[in-house]
Order: structure tokens, then C-alpha cells, then sequence
């Protein structure tokens, strides 16, 4: 099998479907499950929340090369793997998230988690921790093929614009939540 490099347009691409994924998995959570009734679940203006767009990214860089191009009966047994470092991965991103967004802004959006029963300082918790590890081998074995195959067919000049206007989008919306919000 070739390997093929990955492509820094690519990884801007696929970081913001799954920071929009995520922002729409959080509302749904909110609207549908909780019935809280609308917010905006990101902590920038735009629909999205970077956190799932830097978990996407950590899967595809750390767990992904486990089973790309391998056949199906290969990737199969590979389950448990995957859910478990998803489920790592995706906690440990949190738990670094909540600090950092302490740090900045004083709080953290899912300080809820001290609602669970079994959770660290409301940070992180089990039940979300596994809810990441499924979403992760939806990610893995569904999601990320389906988006490799999208990004694929897309000229590299068009490619290359998409991605360029996705940063610009991303910056002027982190400027203006810092300086204006």
C-alpha cells in the first residue's frame, strides 16, 4: 500500500467539519436530549466548537494509521482499540481544554459534568468519556473515509482557497470574540 502525506489544506478542511459535527452533536444534546432550550455551544460566534475540530485531528494523526487501507475483516477486530484511545484521546483533550479555557476566560462551557456521578473536578467525566469513544469509531470507520473521499475529489487550487478562507473565517472569528465580545 502507498502512503500518501497529508495535506495541511486537508487537515483545515476536516478540522472544521468536525468542529461543526460538534457544535451540532452539543446542540442536539442541549435542545433535543435536555431540552435546556438553544445556546450557542462554542466558545467562539460561529457554529462550531474547535475542541471536536482538534480531537478529529488528534484521531486521524494517532489512530487512523492503524487502520487505513487494511480490509474490513482486518479493521474489525480493531474496535476496542479504537474506542479506547478514542475514548483517551478525547478526555485528555478535554481535561487540557478546561484549563486553558479557565485560564482565558474563567470558566469552561461543560462544568455541567459535575452533575455525573463519576467525574474529575467537573472537567471530565465517565459518561461523556464514553460517549467520545463511541463517536470516535463512528469517526474512524465512517465518518473520516466518507470526508478523505470528499477532499480527495476537489481540485488541489480549490482545495487549497477552501481551506485558505476556513483560517481567515477562524481568525476574524477569534479576534472578534478576544477583542469585540
Amino acid at each position: 500500500m502507498e502512503k500518501t502525506k497529508l495535506k495541511i489544506d486537508e487537515l483545515v478542511i476536516w478540522f472544521t467539519l468536525y468542529s461543526v459535527f460538534g457544535w451540532l452533536y452539543e446542540v442536539f444534546l442541549e435542545v433535543v436530549v435536555y431540552r435546556w432550550g438553544f445556546t450557542n455551544r462554542g466558545v467562539l460566534f460561529g457554529p462550531y466548537c474547535p475542541v471536536y475540530g482538534f480531537g478529529a485531528l488528534a484521531f486521524i494523526l494517532l489512530v487512523y494509521p492503524l487502520l487505513k487501507g487494511k480490509p474490513l475483516k482486518k479493521r474489525l477486530p480493531l474496535i476496542p482499540v479504537v474506542f479506547l484511545l478514542c475514548m483517551l484521546i478525547a478526555t485528555a483533550i478535554e481535561l487540557g481544554t478546561s484549563y486553558a479555557l479557565e485560564a482565558i476566560t474563567g470558566s469552561w462551557p461543560w462544568q455541567t459534568y459535575a452533575d455525573y456521578k463519576i467525574n474529575f473536578q467537573a472537567r471530565i467525566a465517565l459518561s461523556p468519556s464514553v460517549r467520545f469513544g463511541l463517536g470516535g469509531v463512528l469517526f474512524i470507520y465512517v465518518l473520516q473515509p466518507l470526508f478523505e473521499k470528499m477532499t480527495d475529489t476537489l481540485p488541489d487550487d480549490r482545495r487549497k482557497k477552501i481551506a485558505l478562507g476556513l483560517i481567515v473565517l477562524f481568525a476574524v472569528d477569534l479576534l472578534y470574540t478576544v477583542f469585540i465580545r
